[in-house]
């Protein structure tokens, strides 16, 4: 029922108004002065109100003030009484924000007239405004379940999906799959060619996912370069295997944007439905465990959960504990991997390889810990630890009066970062051991100097002033982005390994290893095969014209002292 609030000093006439209104079926309040209709209007918020002006104690202007003040009487629809006639007192009660005024005296046709009129606007006026509160509420909550870049949903909208497909599955006995996705190295794209095309490219990443997936599936963006997809009725392990290949293939096609090919590669973790588990928590769980496996042991690949990751996770946090102990206790040991030069067959120098001595595990590989001192931080630490046991050995061995050439030691990506200082630090550590630049090479991945490229350059060339040697390592594996290569100041290319296992009896890998040697003198750089393993391999490379080996044909890496006795016997290829 609709209210309104007659404010009149005249009880007669209040009485007359409250009556009439009544009579057509409103509901009404009725008030004997302003003081006392401001405080009806604030307790009761009529939907109308009729005021006279001229009444003691608070006038009619005054009333609408103070309504007009108050955030829930502000809007109501307000006519004046009034027996003035001059434009001048209409205009200053327009001017506080009356709807319409009557003048006395006034029929009740005029009165019931001028109430039907503001009634209907202000009805109009409402129904407008709560369209508005529906429409941006049907905003906010797309918003707030939609990533704003790809439009695709978010976390929030994805859980509630999984939800209800878990509930689907169980009843229908169905079986469904949870992929997490994840794109490798994404941070290089950013960094060389900049946010605004990394933008464009999640959005055709997105827009590729989104046409791949069935209407019954689902896509979403988790978080930063993080998707998830549900695909539903998996008929077994075998077809979300095919599945996720052809997600793979899909995503690394070439990008055309704004005039870049962009080719970006993709991990993903899948668990399945009931499988695996049976309860949302536990499949995210799963699918991301998988994903970071996929991620960190291969790239470019999809692993499906199974519960020796639980375990290997378990190993993870168990050596993640260990580490930092075992810098407090110097337990790690520097190993010595001899590098020969193919023309002499003399050794000309080595590459450093940790090795952590744990008191309980034994000899634990740099496969395993090097990953966990990566994502826990410590990886500038433990490489600051290696530096210096080189370069304190490296002095030792000059004061023996040892020829070894020179060491190479391996770094992190996480050097190149602006606040790390890596120049500050090498310099510290060469001038505290008293070794000389030129016996100290840094190895680094294609992926690392590709993160800023800027940077890099201009770090390198620090190092390169110096007289320290930086090798290009497991070239060929990385980004190969052959157009910036000139561009860095580095000394050596070293070809990964698995170019090298089969150079003998596969012709692509022998054609990949010479392009890599021919296009590295012809910068002016020496090469070094690494994983060396037989005379074939040697006698190969020797045609090739590559400049330095190194393997297990040789030797493996050696603890330093038996290093030390190579080199006092002289021994050669």
């Amino acid at each position: 029922m609709t209210t309104i609030l007659v404010i009149e000093d005249v009880e007669a006439l209040r009485e007359e108004i409250m009556e009439t209104l009544s009579y057509e079926g409103f509901d009404v309040l009725g008030a004997e002065n302003g003081v006392v209709g401001v405080q009806m209007a604030k307790t009761y918020v009529p939907n109308l109100i009729i005021c006279d002006i001229a009444m003691p104690e608070l006038d009619g202007y005054g009333t609408l003030t103070a309504l007009r003040q108050e955030s829930k009487t502000s809007m109501i629809p307000f006519i004046f009484l009034t027996a003035m006639t001059e434009k001048t007192d209409m205009r200053q009660a327009m001017q506080l924000g009356a709807d319409d005024y009557l003048t006395k005296p006034f029929t009740s046709a005029d009165l019931l007239g001028a109430i039907a009129s503001r009634l209907q606007k202000y009805n109009s006026v409402r129904e407008h405004y709560y369209d508005e509160i529906k429409a941006a509420g049907a905003r906010f909550e797309y918003l707030s379940h939609h990533d704003g870049l790809t439009q695709l949903p978010n976390r929030i909208l994805f859980y509630e999906s999984l939800a209800q497909a878990i509930l689907h599955a169980k009843i229908n006995n169905k079986s469904l799959a949870v992929l997490f996705l994840d794109m490798d190295n994404f941070n290089i794209i950013n960094n060389t060619l900049g946010t605004d095309i990394g933008d464009q490219l999640f959005k055709a990443i997105a827009e590729r996912l989104r046409r791949y997936t069935a209407p019954c599936d689902m896509v979403a963006r988790i978080q930063g370069d993080e998707f998830a997809m549900i695909i539903s009725d998996i008929e077994d392990q075998s077809s979300i295997k095919q599945e996720a290949q052809k997600i793979l293939d899909l995503l690394s096609r070439p990008y055309n944007l704004y005039g870049h090919e962009v080719f970006i590669t993709s991990s993903i973790g899948i668990t399945l439905f009931p499988e695996d588990h049976q309860e949302l928590e536990g499949l995210i769980k799963n699918a991301e465990l998988a994903m970071y496996y996929a991620k960190n042991h291969s790239r470019n690949s999809y692993k499906l959960y199974s519960p020796d990751l639980n375990v290997q996770s378990s190993e993870y946090m168990a050596l993640a504990n260990s580490l930092h102990r075992a810098m407090d206790r110097s337990e790690f040991r520097v190993f010595y991997q001899p590098l020969i030069d193919l023309t002499s067959g003399k050794i000309v120098g080595a590459e450093a390889l940790a090795r952590w001595q744990h008191p309980d595990l034994g000899i634990i590989m740099p496969n395993k810990f090097i990953p966990v001192a990566e994502q826990t931080g410590l990886i500038l630490r433990l490489s600051e630890v290696v530096l210096c046991s080189v370069c304190e050995q490296m002095r030792s061995w000059r004061e023996a009066g040892l020829n070894y050439g020179y060491v190479a030691v391996n770094l992190s990506g996480q050097h190149f970062r602006p606040e790390n200082n890596l120049i500050e630090t090498i310099s510290k550590i060469l001038q505290e051991t008293g070794t000389k630049p030129e016996h100290l090479e840094l190895e680094l991945t294609e992926s690392i100097i590709m993160q800023n490229a800027e940077l890099t350059i201009q770090v390198l060339s620090h190092l390169q002033a110096m007289g320290v040697k930086v090798a290009i390592d497991d070239f060929g594996t990385g980004y190969s982005s052959l157009s910036y290569l000139k561009h860095f100041p580095v000394n050596t290319l070293k070809i990964d390994h698995c170019f090298i296992q089969d150079i003998t009896t596969d012709r692509h890998d022998a054609t990949i290893s010479l392009a890599i040697i021919e296009l590295a003198h012809s910068l002016s750089l020496q090469v070094v095969a690494e994983g060396v393993e037989t005379a074939e391999q040697i006698q190969l490379l020797r045609k090739y014209g590559c400049d330095r080996i190194q393997g297990y044909f040789f030797s493996p890496p050696l603890p330093a002292a038996e290093f030390e006795k190579m080199l006092i016997e002289g021994k050669c290829l």
